[in-house]
């Protein structure tokens, strides 16, 4: 069974990876109390290291109280619980209620054994930029939401791509790194196809898609079930962008457009899910109980940060998608 893990190319000090190694076998179950851990010289061959660095980690890893030495016998793992000497950087791309949701479910199952901060870009590439730039070297992780920017790949290669995790978009020319994301164009296309027999009713399918923000993929797959199934389509950036008729269906990213449409609804004496289909993105409470329901189309955020969290403790490098949910409700 192999227990250490050692990446030359990482930014990470090798018996910082050493001491990781050894904390990840005991906190994924691999060691327990009293087993025994490969001997300095074992680890020195296999990796082609130094004694003086597994001497290092070792000692590291005594003053931790995590293992023990024996005289001529070697060293043990003393104790399975303990302070995790690990620090995660995590870049977002804005603060709301599903990052909130997200971070939550990522932090959560570290319960406090790992220093985690936390940076946004706001959809600023100079920010996005300075923000790694400034931490290269300086994490064991690093977890980036790159949003819609332009030009992040060229950024992000400065990291060592074993320690990158993509998380909530993933484009084809970040496909190299591991990470978990929405694949918006078979989320929007499947949960439309499976609620045809309901919005088959509506006769123009309206995408508002203001685009400074949301996932192009939104557009591909919105058109992709409009052409397949032939029915009259538009993509608008904003509610003042079309008049307001019956037999509309709008897909509605953004929910400051949702309020602006169901204020028009109103205005005009059009009754959602009868004259007009809502189906908006992403979930909250407060779409539960408005005009009776509003239906929404939403990703699971807890369960992607508690899956990211997993994937970063065991330090798997895989894609995962995060699969979309329609929730349907009486606004279509």
């Amino acid at each position: 069974m192999k227990l250490i893990y050692i990446d030359k190319e990482s930014s990470r000090p090798i018996y910082q990876q050493i001491v990781e190694s050894i904390e990840d076998a005991i906190s994924s179950k691999r060691l327990f109390r009293n087993d025994r851990l490969p001997s300095v010289n074992k680890i020195c061959l296999e990796h082609n290291v130094s004694r003086d660095t597994v001497f290092l980690a070792y000692e590291k890893l005594k003053q931790k109280g995590i293992i023990k030495s024996i005289p001529a016998k070697g060293y043990y793992v003393k104790r399975e619980e303990f302070s995790y000497d690990k620090n995660y950087f995590v870049l977002f791309d804005e603060l709301n209620s599903f990052k909130e949701d997200l971070l939550t479910g990522f932090l959560k199952p570290f319960d406090n054994k790992a220093q985690v901060d936390i940076y946004f870009h706001h959809f600023n590439f100079g920010v996005f930029r300075k923000q790694i730039m400034d931490n290269i070297g300086n994490y064991s992780k690093y977890i980036i939401m790159p949003g819609n920017l332009e030009g992040v790949e060229e950024v992000i290669a400065k990291l060592p791509e074993k320690d990158v995790y993509i998380i909530d978009q993933m484009r084809d020319s970040l496909r190299q790194y591991s990470g978990i994301y929405q694949n918006f164009i078979a989320d929007i296309y499947n949960s439309f196809e499976s609620s045809r027999h309901i919005i088959e009713k509506y006769n123009h399918y309206i995408l508002i898609f203001p685009g400074d923000k949301e996932p192009s993929d939104m557009v591909k797959g919105f058109t992709k079930y409009c052409e397949q199934f032939e029915k009259k389509f538009a993509v608008i950036p904003s509610s003042k962008d079309f008049k307001l008729e019956k037999g509309q269906l709008f897909l509605i990213p953004n929910d400051r457009q949702l309020v602006e449409i169901v204020e028009m609804c109103k205005l005009k004496g059009l009754k959602l899910g009868k004259d007009i289909g809502i189906i908006s993105y992403n979930e909250t409470p407060l779409k539960k109980v408005v005009e009776d329901g509003i239906t929404t189309l939403s990703t699971d955020f807890s369960e992607m940060g508690r899956r990211l969290s997993e994937m970063v403790i065991k330090n798997e490098k895989i894609q995962i998608e995060n699969p979309a949910t329609l929730r349907i409700r009486k606004s279509i």
